[in-house]
């Protein structure tokens, strides 16, 4: 191989393929050093992705922990003989001390704190109080990934802010200090995937980038198996037990990932600390590329990353500015989030409302956690031949009318209405992983993460109603359409405005609003919208 300094001295800088661009982007000099995918790279990107599965445990914790269990007339014979379960459905209409829960009391928060007869709101107050905190921690945490603490910090930080506050969670004395904890552990909690996903996708190069997700998309789906397993396992044990077996494990994590995961090279350069992102390159690159990195790094970046940083270096409330400016792009914003909030309701309301349907709920929970895997393939696989905005309106619609039939289907059709149910559930996942493409594809460069995260406050602006909803519809006699119509409903509705965002597949993805402007007029002309 010839000798680095008598390349850099050529007067032909097209002799060696290191050399081929003196004013290329950060990105193209970053994926030139990084080259093919190596074992290093894998290793760092199932550490990261690993965090997909411990948040899937706290956000669907509540399944099990806050579960109304089955209950029992204490006895027949006595002065309460009219209490019979099989012909009142409503316990919360008889006396308490006429009847009992069928498992001990500590199984479950609604049984040991009474929660089913004080209301929905009250009843549903943890489970919203875990999203409403997400809410808040996505609006104040969005930032600091991309500027004082970069991804890996933040994600460490999230993981240790959730997991400390579920394990304080097993200690809580009553529903108001479960709810406030429950709450922190959500504003933990709101950071780790996106974190998570940009960490992973930017310590490998761009042809492995919307390959890597698929790695997300799996442990995310083991965390939420792992949940029923743990359950069954202690089942009839206190339902603290549950909070301290996933809590610990994620400490534990923290601290793995924050001696072993390097910071995003990216994240590095554009702070100016150049010397970590060249070690951090050298650390996970392949080996070829090792004998020319620092030339190639101090030849380009000084010269070509100032515009790159100026253009992707936006906070979220500097972004919701550049796009309130631009209202071609507020509107689009508006358009995706609605959708994305129609899709949060069911994603995060199917798997909290299994247990409404009389079923067994550890066998339910887990088919629901299966139904992840074929539309993670489904994504993986065919995201590339799949229209954005006909599989959006497909897998929206599909998910919504499977939902509004399982509040139709007699209770009787107990196969029948699981399995509908779970079409249901596999609609609203795949419709999820296709919005997250999709999101990315939408925006420019200089808002892209910004534009992700307000995306996903949406998406969890819409898990905030589902826990009420199902806690409402556990009081009411003979009626399904509370929960699971009133989603498929929402689902379908908040779908339709996908026709009002342009299609993106094959399309060139911009760096700057003006590109992005630009190409929107274009398509404007070939395809009026309405």
């Amino acid at each position: 191989m010839a000798d680095s300094a008598n390349l850099l001295n050529s007067d032909d800088s097209q002799t060696h393929p290191l050399l081929e661009k003196r004013n290329e982007t950060l990105d193209e000099t970053i994926e030139r050093f990084i080259g093919t995918f190596v074992w290093a790279q894998l290793l760092q990107v199932m550490v990261v992705s690993l965090a997909w599965g411990f948040e899937a445990q706290q956000t669907l914790i509540s399944v099990f922990t806050d579960a109304e269990p089955t209950w029992h007339c204490k006895d027949p014979n006595s002065k309460y003989a009219y209490c019979n379960s099989t012909v009142i459905t409503n316990r919360c209409k008889l006396p308490r001390n006429a009847w009992t829960w069928d498992e001990p009391m500590q199984t479950s928060t609604v049984s040991e704190w009474d929660l089913s007869c004080l209301g929905p709101v009250i009843a549903g107050l943890p489970a919203s109080s875990f999203f409403s905190g997400s809410l808040l921690g996505g609006l104040v945490l969005a930032t600091l990934a991309d500027s004082s603490l970069g991804r890996k910090n933040l994600l460490v930080i999230s993981c240790l802010i959730m997991s400390f506050s579920s394990f304080a969670t097993a200690f809580a004395p009553n529903i108001w200090i479960y709810s406030v904890l429950r709450f922190t552990a959500g504003f933990g909690r709101s950071t780790i995937l996106t974190c998570a996903l940009v960490l992973s996708t930017e310590i490998v190069g761009k042809s492995r980038r919307d390959k890597v997700g698929i790695v997300g998309f799996i442990c995310f789906t083991l965390g939420f198996l792992s949940l029923p397993a743990m359950a069954y396992l202690t089942r009839g044990s206190s339902w603290r037990v549950l909070y301290i077996l996933t809590s610990v494990p994620a400490v534990v994590y923290s601290i793995i990932v924050h001696f072993m995961v390097h910071e995003s090279p990216r994240w590095l350069m554009l702070q100016g600390r150049r010397e970590e992102a060249i070690t951090t390159l050298r650390s996970i690159a392949s080996p070829d590329s090792h004998g020319t990195s620092t030339d190639v790094l101090s030849m380009n970046v000084p010269t070509v990353s100032v515009e790159l940083e100026q253009s992707t270096n936006v906070d979220l409330y500097s972004a919701i500015k550049i796009l309130w400016d631009r209202k071609w792009a507020f509107r689009k914003l508006c358009a995706v989030m609605i959708v994305s909030f129609g899709i949060g309701m069911m994603y995060y309301g199917i798997p909290l409302g299994v247990g409404n349907l009389a079923s067994s709920l550890y066998l339910s929970v887990t088919l629901n956690a299966l139904s992840e895997f074929p539309a993670s393939l489904i994504t993986y696989f065919l995201i590339g031949r799949l229209k954005r905005r006909t599989s959006m309106l497909f897998f929206t619609t599909l998910s919504g009318i499977c939902s509004i039939m399982c509040a139709i289907i007699h209770e009787g059709l107990q196969g029948l209405r699981i399995s509908v149910e779970l079409l249901s559930f596999f609609g609203a996942c795949t419709a999820f992983n296709v919005l997250l493409i999709y999101t990315l594809e939408l925006f420019p460069t200089c808002v892209r993460n910004s534009a992700m995260s307000m995306v996903r406050q949406a998406l969890v602006f819409g898990g905030i109603f589902s826990p009420v909803l199902i806690a409402a519809e556990r009081g009411v006699e003979d009626n399904g359409f509370l929960s699971y119509g009133v989603f498929g409903l929402v689902i379908c509705v908040c779908g339709l405005f996908t026709v009002y965002l342009p299609e993106t597949r094959g399309e060139i993805i911009c760096d700057t609003m003006d590109e992005e402007e630009q190409k929107a007029n274009n398509y404007r002309t070939v395809v009026p919208l309405a």
